[in-house]
């Protein structure tokens, strides 16, 4: 009876965690497209290196969903449970922020600036930074021991590849992995999106207030 109700606050816990983080995630991609709403590459479109930055950053939103896809089949609502130390969480202890993030610098790869690639990572990374810090508090409180080691051993957010190990899924989980597509779709519409800012931009609709290398 007391291990199923410690179960359930765990699980209520992490969900309010979970909550969190899809929040912090749609306001990060609102505040970026904001932003880009008056910003220009100085390299102008069409140009070889323009062009270059905005293909990299295509690749990186669909690393980064790939990448969200992939840890999900992992963690699958055993986070509150158990550690998960297998696939991507055997090199990092926070793949969903990674790869989030690395889509976030597609994102700002989009607008054909170098910068803002950069910047998009950091504001991301800063923001869920701090979601981070709140779910390992959280997370010493429920797994215990077992975590405490994994914490020692794996690093908080940059992969350590040389400690890759396959693991167990634990278990294949539709819904949770739907869930995770549709967070990682808000990503694509920065093509999109991108398109119709820049031909605005072009044609006087929207002002261009900075520019950005």
């Amino acid at each position: 009876m007391v291990n199923d109700v410690k179960h359930s606050e765990a699980k209520y816990g992490l969900g309010s965690y979970q909550h969190t983080r899809r929040v912090v995630l749609a306001v990060v991609v609102v505040v970026l497209f904001a932003m880009l709403l008056f910003g220009q590459s100085v390299f102008p479109p069409d140009t070889p290196v323009h062009e270059t930055i905005e293909m990299v950053g295509v690749v990186l939103i669909f690393l980064g969903i790939v990448g969200r896809l992939w840890s999900t089949l992992y963690i699958g609502g055993r986070k509150s449970s158990e550690v998960v130390t297998g696939g991507p969480y055997s090199i990092t202890r926070n793949p969903l922020y990674v790869f989030s993030t690395l889509a976030a610098a597609g994102v700002g790869a989009q607008i054909g600036s170098i910068t803002a690639t950069i910047g998009f990572a950091a504001l991301c990374a800063g923001a869920f930074y701090i979601v981070i810090l709140r779910e390992e508090k959280f997370l010493k409180e429920v797994l215990g021991a077992p975590y405490q080691a994994y914490l020692a051993k794996v690093p908080r957010f940059f992969p350590k590849l040389s400690l890759y190990q396959e693991g167990d899924t634990g278990g294949f989980k539709p819904r949770l992995l739907r869930t995770t597509l549709l967070d990682g779709l808000v990503f694509l519409v920065a093509l999109p999106a991108f398109e119709l800012i820049d031909g605005a931009q072009q044609s006087g609709i929207l002002p261009v207030l900075f520019r950005l290398p």
